[in-house]
């Protein structure tokens, strides 16, 4: 069964990665890229680590963590 917020937030990390590297070398921006790489691609990593979740409360909780840092990218 194809999960929606699985793939969207893959393809955020992807497009996240895409953008540090032309912030890195393009910009030569380094600190801030860090942190927006970082939160950003750590969205996908923890749908997935909630998908695998041993409870509900399991689930629930690394689905807030996604969606925290879904709010520091401003997208949440």
């Amino acid at each position: 069964m194809e999960n929606i917020i699985e793939n969207k937030s893959f393809e955020f990390a992807v497009r996240i990665v895409k953008l540090y590297q032309h912030l890195t070398e393009s910009k030569k921006e380094f600190v801030m890229s860090k942190q927006l790489l970082r939160s950003g691609t750590s969205i996908g990593a923890n749908v997935s680590e909630a998908q695998k979740g041993q409870s509900k409360a399991d689930f629930n909780m690394k689905m807030n963590i996604a969606l925290k840092e879904a709010n520091e990218q401003n997208i949440g």
